[in-house]
């Protein structure tokens, strides 16, 4: 049994360079948290400190991508063959997570709120509300471009997408207060806003936990790989087929495929590489070829043996 194996030629990017957004965002929303958090506690809006809690998230949660976007860009070593390139999953995961809890903390609060309502300033929260839009809605453009492609910059998108969301509402809510002098408005946006948030977040987390489990990105088809891969010249058996995802931006494959009359040579292996990553968007390929010979049987043949 021969064996040939290939590896991946194209340039291992873990996405868009994206730190100065990252900088930017971390810095007007940090300051945004400390303003919001002061004026909501002065105009005694719940909705004013749900949504100074949540942007406290997205700090947090821009934190996290930031630091695992660094970390996918460190070279493999010794031990770390991969490099550090999955943490970017895990942060997906992270923030995803921490934003249902926040939602959690949020709704609980509303529910509170609904048995006693108080006075609310409501001048004072459309004005506050109206700048945490402007902060993140500039904020989430400039991760605009990197949310198909990184799960993620997608992550931390959502947070900001989400918190321009909510302080639309809040804006809302004041103006319904003032207009009516129904407090249960306050309550009423955070209770809208929680849902608002587990609804974008629901795909993320489902997505990330996918990814961190090795299952086959969503991008991808695993029966149009095989039948690609089976389709090849001289190719009799497709087995031990394993896709996943290496980080939010890259996936790996490994393969076998059973060739009686041997391996064709490199330049066989280099146009698989290449179609590999043109039509589905995989970088990274372990090509193994054999030539089905009865006495040395590969033990990984049935598929469902791993």
């Amino acid at each position: 049994m021969s064996h040939s194996h290939n590896h991946s030629g194209h340039n291992h990017s873990s996405g868009g360079n994206y730190n100065r957004a990252f900088i930017i965002s971390v810095a007007l929303n940090t300051t945004f948290v400390v303003i919001e958090a002061f004026y909501g506690i002065v105009a005694n809006s719940l909705a004013l400190l749900a949504d100074a809690g949540h942007n406290l998230s997205d700090v947090l949660g821009l934190l996290l991508a930031w630091g695992a976007s660094i970390l996918a860009r460190r070279s493999p070593t010794a031990r770390r063959t991969f490099g550090l390139r999955r943490s970017s999953i895990l942060a997906a995961l992270l923030n995803a997570a921490f934003l249902l809890i926040v939602s959690g903390g949020i709704g609980w609060e509303a529910v509170q709120r609904f048995r006693s309502p108080a006075p609310v300033a409501g001048g004072t929260v459309i004005t506050v509300a109206a700048i945490g839009i402007a902060i993140n809605t500039g904020s989430a453009l400039m991760f605009l471009s990197g949310r198909k492609n990184d799960l993620n910059i997608r992550g931390a998108f959502l947070h900001l997408v989400a918190d321009a969301a909510v302080s639309v509402g809040v804006v809302l809510a004041g103006i319904a207060i003032i207009t009516t002098g129904w407090l249960w408005f306050d309550p009423a946006v955070s209770l809208i806003v929680t849902i608002v948030i587990v609804a974008g977040t629901w795909g993320l987390l489902q997505e990330s936990l996918n990814l961190i489990t090795d299952a086959v990105p969503a991008n991808i088809e695993p029966l149009a790989v095989r039948t690609y891969l089976s389709e090849l010249p001289g190719v009799v058996q497709v087995h031990d087929l394993h896709i996943w995802a290496m980080s939010t931006t890259e996936t790996a494959l490994t393969v076998h495929l059973v060739m009686p009359a041997g391996s064709p040579g490199d330049s066989f292996l280099a146009r698989i590489v290449r179609e590999l990553h043109d039509n589905f968007g995989i970088e990274h390929p372990t090509i193994q070829i054999e030539t089905g010979d009865p006495s040395y049987s590969c033990p990984f043949a049935p598929d469902n043996l791993v």
